[in-house]
């Protein structure tokens, strides 16, 4: 990435004198998102000329090993920075300069900084947007047990995500037996042997039984990948059950937890929390996620694109 064609950081300003940004959302089926919205509603109230665009793969013909290029041609043409989305995250790793901690540890990146010397550094703040939305949201709930449901980019910052906040035990669960043992060989090498296991899809139902907590990280329940990502019969009472996935806000795994009983946690503050630590990243300002997640409410009422 180095040598990219950039102008230098926080000094460029737009005609109006006002410090100006330009950063972008790439991923699969990325039109319908409100990350747009949301960094651009919060740029205005800092007094920022704000432009992000969503930049899909899908149109474009393009796979997950297509982000290099994408990543290339924004430096290239002077983004600020880049929000990384489904099925991008592990994929961009390989075509940056560069990784935060927390990037480096999950083997995800799901925001990318432009740096004034051309340096593309991947960061993470969707384990740090999950973390802050289950504390907010789910603040008593108990983490003995908890299953989490995909391993992928997601998975591996809510997972993260959870053993940091003091789940006892992690069972992972993905429908690619490898990816998921190779996310828990990961997380042991951090937080300990005897905090996360695996399991197959059909030992799904026991580990389920057992736990205090279940947590859906796959694609499932988005508009474009309806569906339950488990059988409704697995869903109790005494089961807590989140959810990544924000759009829409009430997915059918949510609609079928609260029906049996189950308290629940949307993916809507994650969606934020992890916005509002993204737009300090790319502006070096402080937003404000209350006041964000406020927008969140107001842009839902919207019809969907809208």
């Amino acid at each position: 990435m180095r040598g990219s064609a950039r102008e230098s950081q926080g000094s460029r300003e737009s005609q109006d004198g006002r410090e100006s940004y330009l950063v972008g959302l790439i991923g699969s089926g990325v039109g319908p998102s409100l990350s747009p919205a949301l960094h651009q509603r919060e740029a205005d109230r800092h007094g920022l000329r704000y432009l992000y665009r969503t930049i899909d793969i899908d149109p474009l013909g393009l796979g997950p090993d297509g982000v290099g290029r994408l990543v290339r041609a924004a430096a290239a043409l002077g983004f600020d920075g880049l929000n990384i989305t489904h099925p991008c995250k592990q994929a961009v790793i390989e075509h940056l300069d560069g990784l935060s901690e927390d990037a480096a540890q999950l083997g995800a990146v799901n925001t990318v900084v432009f740096g004034e010397d051309g340096r593309a550094i991947g960061h993470n703040t969707d384990w740090s947007g999950f973390a802050r939305s289950f504390a907010r949201g789910l603040p008593d709930a108990p983490t003995g047990e908890v299953v989490l449901l995909g391993a992928g980019g997601a998975g591996a910052a809510v997972a993260h995500a959870l053993l940091t906040v003091g789940a006892d035990r992690l069972t992972l669960a993905d429908t690619d037996q490898e990816r998921a043992e190779a996310l828990a060989e990961a997380l042991a090498g951090r937080f300990g042997a005897t905090r996360v296991r695996t399991v197959a899809p059909d030992g799904l139902p026991a580990a389920v039984g057992g736990a205090d907590g279940l947590v859906h990280a796959t694609p499932t329940g988005m508009a474009a990948h309806p569906g339950l990502p488990l059988p409704a019969e697995l869903l109790r009472r005494d089961l807590w059950v989140a959810e990544v996935v924000y759009r829409p806000l009430r997915t059918a795994l949510l609609t079928a937890a609260r029906a049996a009983g189950c308290r629940t946690l949307d993916g809507g503050g994650m969606a934020v929390f992890q916005a509002a630590d993204a737009f300090r990243l790319f502006t070096g300002r402080e937003p404000d996620a209350e006041r964000m997640l406020a927008d969140l409410s107001d842009l839902l009422k919207l019809p969907a694109g809208g």
